[in-house]
């Protein structure tokens, strides 16, 4: 089994966090972890995208190659079409609903939603309400998480268990918040 997943977002948004709590509950699960990451401008809004490959035996490279991504995980949704090239034809793409306009053309919104309905996977998220809803508006990666979980090869508990420890060292308060983040973006 392997399993390929491309996270793709802006600086500032948690990509990276995003692929933490992947790969931690991956290998919770006894999976084999490779990630590479691109930070670009990111303190400056610039693209931010991780590969994050998961499997149950060798991985020989941290890149995904192209046409081979299980799915594209993304939290703004030009960036999810960015990396369409990578998306496997029965791939999925789930990604925020909420736009990160960080250039003068950016594309009309419904126009990005369009193309990414178009594909035969995906799921647009309200991730900025659902996290509103959790009670912080910086769940939204967990709002993400939760939508992505009904596609990926890793238990729900296993998620949920990373997501626990991520938050329990920081503020137990941020445990339940997260926690209901999560579920909100798995019923989304």
């Amino acid at each position: 089994m392997t399993y390929d997943i491309l996270l793709a977002g802006v600086g500032g948004q948690g990509v990276l966090s995003l692929a933490a709590i992947i790969a931690e509950s991956a290998m919770a699960e006894g999976l084999k972890v490779r990630q590479s990451e691109v930070h670009g401008m990111s303190q400056r809004g610039g693209g931010v995208q991780a590969h994050l490959r998961l499997s149950d035996s060798t991985i020989a490279s941290d890149l995904i190659p192209s046409g081979k991504a299980d799915m594209i995980l993304s939290m703004e949704p030009l960036e999810s079409l960015r990396y369409l090239t990578w998306l496997k034809p029965d791939g999925v793409v789930v990604t925020a609903a909420e736009p990160f306009v960080n250039i003068g053309n950016y594309p009309e919104i419904e126009a990005l939603y369009s193309t990414i309905k178009k594909l035969p996977k995906s799921n647009i998220v309200k991730t900025a309400e659902l996290a509103k809803e959790a009670g912080n508006i910086k769940t939204e990666n967990m709002v993400l998480i939760g939508a992505a979980l009904k596609y990926l090869p890793l238990k729900k508990e296993t998620i949920e268990k990373s997501v626990h420890a991520r938050f329990a060292v920081k503020d137990p308060k941020l445990v339940d918040i997260n926690m209901k983040a999560l579920e909100l973006g798995a019923n989304a």
